[in-house]
C-alpha cells in the first residue's frame, strides 16, 4: 500500500471536518489527512486541533488569513512532498466528493500519474445543482478544451489524485491561479509535461452543509487563465513528449 495523503482545505467548515475525517479513514484506513485551514472565524481550526490530538493520522496547517484555494493546495503539496507521501489527493470538506471513491483513485493511479474524478463521464453525474451552475460548469469544460486542446472532460473538477513525482516536477510557486482555475492550470501543466492523466467517473453531490465559496471573481479568473495557459505554450495543443510511468 502506497503512502496516501488527502489534502482538505477549510474555511468555515466546522460542521464538516469531523464527519469528513471519519469518512475518509473508513474508506481508506491507511490514509493520512492534512487539513489546511485559513484561520476560519467559525472555530474550524480549533476543532481540527482536537482531531489532530486524538488521531496521529490527521494533520493540520494553520494559515493566518483566507488566501484562496490554490494557495492552500500549494501549501499542502509542499508539505506532502517534504513528508514523502506517494499519492496526494485533493478533496473538498463538504462531502460533495464522496470519500468512498478514494480506493478507486488509488487503483487508477497504478497506471496513471494524475487521476481526475469526472462528473461528465458516462453522462452527467451531479446531484442537487441548479441548472445555471451545471451550464456554467459544462460550458467551462468545453471552453477549456476548445482553447487549449486538453482532452479532459472535467478540467475544473477538484477531486483528484497526484503521484508525488508530478508535483515534484511542477514549479509550484509559479502556479498563478487561486480559484477554480487552479484546477485547470494544474491539469494543463501536468499534461504539457507529458504525464499520463486518467479520468474516472464520480458522482458529485452539492455540499451537505456550510456555504459555497463560488463568486464572479473566481469565474472571471478562470476565463482569463485559459488564454494565459494557451499563450504560455505558444498555443501548442499537445505535449511534446509522453513520460514513462514510474514503476509501482
Amino acid at each position: 500500500m502506497k503512502n496516501v495523503l488527502v489534502i482538505i482545505p477549510t474555511y468555515d467548515e466546522r460542521e464538516n471536518v469531523g464527519p469528513i475525517s471519519r469518512a475518509v479513514l473508513a474508506s481508506c484506513p491507511e490514509a493520512h489527512i492534512l487539513f489546511v485551514d485559513d484561520n476560519s472565524p467559525d472555530g474550524t481550526g480549533a476543532l481540527i486541533d482536537s482531531l489532530v490530538a486524538a488521531n496521529r493520522q490527521i494533520h493540520v496547517l494553520h494559515r493566518e488569513e483566507k488566501n484562496g484555494l490554490g494557495r492552500a493546495y500549494i501549501a499542502g503539496f509542499k508539505w506532502a512532498i517534504q513528508n514523502k507521501y506517494d499519492l496526494i489527493f485533493e478533496m473538498d470538506a463538504d462531502f460533495s466528493h464522496n470519500p468512498c471513491e478514494i480506493p478507486h483513485f488509488i487503483h487508477a493511479a497504478e497506471t496513471a500519474d494524475l487521476v481526475i474524478g469526472s462528473r461528465y463521464i458516462n453522462g452527467i453525474r451531479i446531484i442537487n445543482w441548479p441548472l445555471s451552475r451545471l451550464i456554467l460548469s459544462k460550458g467551462a469544460a468545453s471552453y477549456v478544451q476548445f482553447i487549449t486542446g486538453m482532452p479532459i472532460s472535467d478540467p475544473t473538477g477538484g477531486f483528484k489524485c497526484f503521484r508525488r513525482e508530478v508535483l515534484e516536477t511542477i514549479a509550484l510557486d509559479r502556479i498563478q491561479s487561486n480559484g477554480y482555475s487552479f484546477q485547470i492550470e494544474m491539469n494543463h501543466t501536468a499534461w504539457m509535461k507529458g504525464f499520463q492523466i486518467a479520468e474516472i467517473p464520480i458522482v458529485f453531490e452539492d455540499r451537505h452543509s456550510g456555504y459555497s465559496k463560488m463568486s464572479s471573481t473566481i469565474v472571471h479568473e478562470a476565463l482569463g487563465m485559459v488564454w494565459k495557459l494557451a499563450f504560455r505554450q505558444g498555443f501548442r495543443r499537445s505535449p511534446r513528449e509522453t513520460r514513462t510511468l514510474p514503476a509501482s
